[in-house]
C-alpha cells in the first residue's frame, strides 16, 4: 500500500473490511473537498488561480509528490512526499481551499504518471483533504483563517503554538488514515503498523512541516527565493534515498530482489509478536526440482533469469501481507503471518506450486519446474522463529524424499529432534570404541547350493537401547557426517575377516554396502587399495553393493569412484533391483558384475503371479546382459525351488543361511567348504552359471 515500488495493485475485494473503509474515507474526503472550493466561491477560485505565486507552490507540490522521501526499504513505512513542506506552506498562507487543491491536483498527476488504481489515487486525494482540514480547524481555533484574498503570515512567537498543533493535527490524522489502510490491506494491527512506520516517517514530516512557515515568511517578502527550499530537500532526498539502498541491499536479495534470510528472520518476530491466539502462523518453505541440472546444462546466466521469474511468480501467488525470500541457491521461503489452519496452509503451498509448475520459456526453451515444499506451523509444530525455520525445513526434506510435493513437519521424522542428536552422538562414540559388529549371512549358488560367498550386515547393541535396527541408525549417518566414518569402519572390518578367512584356505567374496555419498568420496578407491595391499588380499575378495538409486541421481558424481573400483578389480553389485526407476542404457554403462532381486519380489514369488513375472523378467534381463542374478529373501525351499527353476544364479535369506557372528560364521564356512564342491562361481567371468 505504502510502497511505491509495489506492484500488486489490485482493488480492494468489495464488501471486505479494507473496501469499506476506502470507500468510507473516499467519500468523507471528497465531501470536505466539495465543501472546500464551495467555501472559497467560484469567483474568488479564479481569482487565486491568477496569482503567480500559486502556480509556483503547485509545480513544486507536484515534483515532492513524484519523488517521495523514502527512509527505509520496509513497505510497511513507505515514502513521505516531499509535497507536505510546499502544500502545508499553502494551507497556512492561502487557506485550506488552495491547499487541497494544489495537493489534489498534485496527487492526480502522481497517478497518472506512475498508473496508480484510480481507488488508490481517490483514497490519497481523501486522506490528505482530511489531513489539511485537521490543520485548518486547528489553526481556526487560534482566531487564523487565511484566505487567498488576505494571505496569512507568522508573525511573532505566539503563533509558533498554533503552527505546531496544526501540523501535528495534519501528521496524525494522515498517518492514522494511511496506517489503517495497510494495516487491513495486510492483516495487521493497527498500532503495529503505527508503532513500525510513524516513527521513521516522523522525523521526516517534522522536517518539512517545520520549515512550511519559513517558506511563507519568504513567500511574503521574496517570492523569487522559494525554490531554493528545494536545495534542503534534494539533500534529505538523496541522503534518505542512499541510506534506504543500504537497507534494501542488507535486506534484500540481489538477483531476484526478494527479502533475504536476515528480512525473513525479522518479518517472523515481529509476526510472532502479534499472531492472535485464535491464529496460526505459518512458513513455508521451498525448494525447487531440477533446477540444478538446468543451471548446470545452460549456465548461471539462464539460471539467473529462471530464479528471477520464479520469485515474480511466487510474489504474485501469495496473498497481502504474506512475505517471500529467497534464502540462497533454489531455496525460497514464504511466511504467512495469519493463517486460519493447516489447511489454509496447504491450499497456499498447492497455489504456489501451481504456479511453479507453469511452463517458462527461455532461450527458445521450454522449462518444466516443480517443487517440494515444507510447512510448520506455529504455535503447533515451534514456538519461536528458530524452530520454525528449522522444522520448516525438516518438512521440506520430507517432501522431497518422498516425493510428494507437499509435507508438514512430523515430530518422528525429525532428524534434528533431541533423541535422534542424542543417538547420533552415541552412534559416534560406538564407532570410536569399536562398539559395532558385523554378522555374515550366506550367499548361496541354487544350483548346487555351494558357498558363492557372504554379505557383512552390521549390528549394534547398544549399552542402554539394546539392539538398534540398522534401519534406524544408518539413516541417521547418512544424513550426518559419520557416513564416511561408518564405511570406513565397515568396510575395514570386512577386509580384516575375509583376509583372516583366504589365508585360512576360505577363498570366500565378502559382500558391503555402500551408500551413494560413499561413491561421492574420492578416498574410497584409495582406502580400498591400500587395504588389498596391507593384508596381501586379490580385489575379488571384496564385493560393493550399491542401491540402484545410484543409477538415477548420483551415477554423474560417482563415475570416477566406480571406474577407480572397476579398475582395482573389485566387484560392484546391484542392490534392491525393482525398486527404482534403473533404465537399461544406464545399467549396461556401470561395471557391474551381479544384480540383486528385491526381497519383496522374491518373498511374493508362489503366492503372486504379478511378483513371479517381475521376478522372471528381472532374471532374464540380468542373464541378458551378461550379468549374474541373486535373489534376496529366499525364506523357503519352495521359493528357492522356483528360483532355479528361473535360472536365478544365487540366493539368499535366512531359509539357506541365518546372518552370524564372526565365530559362527567362520564354523559355518568351514564346515560347508570341507563338503561342497569347490567354489568356483568368483573365478568365473562375470555371467556365467
Amino acid at each position: 500500500m505504502t510502497d511505491p515500488s509495489d506492484t500488486r495493485d489490485t482493488s480492494p475485494r468489495p464488501g471486505s473490511p479494507l473496501w469499506t473503509y476506502f470507500a468510507g474515507v473516499i467519500i468523507v474526503g471528497l465531501t470536505a473537498l466539495v465543501v472546500a472550493q464551495a467555501r472559497l466561491g467560484p469567483e474568488q477560485l479564479v481569482e487565486a488561480l491568477r496569482l503567480p505565486l500559486l502556480w509556483l507552490l503547485a509545480a513544486l507540490v507536484v515534483l515532492g509528490e513524484l519523488r517521495p522521501v523514502v527512509t527505509s526499504s520496509s513497505t510497511l513505512v513507505g515514502g513521505t512526499p516531499a509535497s507536505v513542506m510546499f502544500s502545508f506552506a499553502v494551507l497556512l498562507h492561502y487557506g485550506l481551499s488552495l491547499a487541497v487543491l494544489t495537493q489534489a491536483a498534485a496527487i492526480v498527476v502522481c497517478g497518472l504518471v506512475n498508473r496508480r488504481a484510480w481507488h488508490r489515487v481517490a483514497f490519497n486525494v481523501a486522506h490528505v483533504t482530511l489531513a489539511c482540514t485537521a490543520g485548518a480547524v486547528v489553526l481556526g481555533a487560534f482566531g487564523v483563517l487565511p484566505h487567498p484574498a488576505e494571505p496569512w503570515v507568522p508573525a511573532d512567537g505566539d503563533d509558533v503554538l498554533a503552527i505546531a498543533l496544526a501540523a501535528l493535527a495534519y501528521f496524525s490524522v494522515r498517518a492514522l488514515l494511511v496506517c489503517a489502510a495497510v494495516a487491513l490491506h495486510e492483516r495487521r494491527s493497527v498500532l503495529r503498523v503505527l508503532r513500525l512506520s510513524a516513527g521513521p516517517q516522523g522525523l521526516v514530516y517534522a522536517t518539512m512541516l517545520g520549515l512550511a512557515p519559513v517558506v511563507v515568511v519568504v513567500m511574503a517578502y521574496t517570492p523569487m527565493l522559494v525554490p531554493l527550499f528545494t536545495a534542503p530537500l534534494a539533500a534529505m532526498y538523496f541522503t534518505a534515498t542512499l541510506s534506504a539502498r543500504r537497507d534494501h541491499q542488507a535486506m534484500h536479495d540481489e538477483l531476484t530482489g526478494l527479502p533475504n534470510r536476515k528480512h525473513l528472520i525479522i518479518a517472523i518476530e515481529e509476526a510472532l509478536a502479534e499472531v492472535r491466539d485464535d491464529q496460526r502462523l505459518g512458513l513455508l518453505l521451498l525448494d525447487l526440482d531440477g533446477f540444478k541440472e538446468v543451471n548446470d546444462t545452460l549456465g548461471h546466466p539462464v539460471g539467473d533469469r529462471l530464479l528471477q521469474i520464479i520469485g515474480h511468480r511466487l510474489t504474485h501467488s501469495v496473498r497481502p501481507g504474506d512475505v517471500v525470500a529467497r534464502l540462497g541457491g533454489d531455496e525460497f521461503a514464504v511466511l504467512l503471518p495469519s493463517i486460519r489452519d493447516a489447511q489454509a496452509a496447504k491450499e497456499v503451498a498447492a497455489r504456489l506450486r501451481a504456479a511453479l509448475t507453469e511452463p517458462v520459456r527461455l532461450e527458445g526453451m521450454t522449462f518444466d519446474l516443480d517443487a517440494s515444499v515444507g510447512i510448520a506451523l506455529h504455535p503447533d509444530h515451534a514456538p519461536d522463529f528458530q524452530l520454525l525455520l528449522q522444522r520448516a525445513d525438516v518438512a521440506m526434506y520430507l517432501a522431497k524424499e518422498a516425493r510428494s510435493g507437499v509435507e508438514f513437519y512430523v515430530p518422528d521424522k525429525d532428524r534434528n529432534s533431541p533423541e535422534r542428536l542424542s543417538l547420533q552422538g552415541d552412534l559416534r562414540r560406538a564407532i570410536d570404541r569399536g562398539e559395532l559388529e558385523l554378522h555374515y549371512q550366506p550367499k548361496v549358488t541354487l544350483a548346487d547350493r555351494s558357498v558363492d560367498g557372504v554379505e557383512a550386515l552390521l549390528r549394534w547393541w547398544h549399552p542402554v537401547r539394546g539392539p538398534v535396527s540398522p534401519s534406524e541408525f544408518i539413516p541417521l549417518a547418512e544424513q550426518s557426517y559419520l557416513m564416511r566414518e561408518l564405511t570406513q569402519y565397515v568396510i575395514g572390518m570386512a577386509m580384516e575377516q575375509a583376509a583372516q578367512w583366504w589365508h585360512q584356505g576360505m577363498q570366500v567374496p565378502v559382500s558391503v554396502n555402500v551408500s551413494a555419498r560413499d561413491l561421492l568420496d574420492n578416498g574410497l578407491a584409495e582406502q580400498i587399495e591400500a587395504a588389498l595391499a596391507r593384508l596381501r588380499l586379490p580385489a575379488r575378495a571384496l564385493r560393493l553393493e550399491v542401491t540402484e538409486r545410484v543409477l538415477m541421481t548420483d551415477q554423474a558424481y560417482a563415475a570416477d569412484t566406480i571406474r577407480e573400483l572397476a579398475a582395482l578389480g573389485v566387484q560392484l553389485a546391484l542392490d534392491d533391483f525393482g525398486t527404482g526407476y534403473s533404465s537399461l542404457v544406464r545399467l549396461q554403462r556401470l561395471p557391474v558384475s551381479e544384480v540383486k532381486i528385491d526381497a519383496s519380489f522374491v518373498r511374493r514369488l508362489t503366492e503372486s503371479p504379478d511378483d513371479e513375472r517381475i521376478v522372471r523378467s528381472t532374471i532374464e534381463l540380468v542373464r541378458s546382459l551378461g550379468l549374474r542374478s541373486v535373489a534376496e529373501g529366499v525364506e523357503s525351499a519352495e521359493i528357492a525351488d522356483r528360483l532355479r527353476d528361473l535360472n536365478c544364479d544365487v540366493g539368499q535369506g535366512w531359509w539357506l543361511g541365518e546372518p552370524m557372528a564372526p565365530a559362527d560364521a567362520t564354523a559355518w564356512l568351514r564346515e560347508r567348504l570341507r563338503t561342497d564342491p569347490p567354489i568356483t562361481a568368483v573365478e568365473a567371468p562375470a555371467g556365467a552359471v
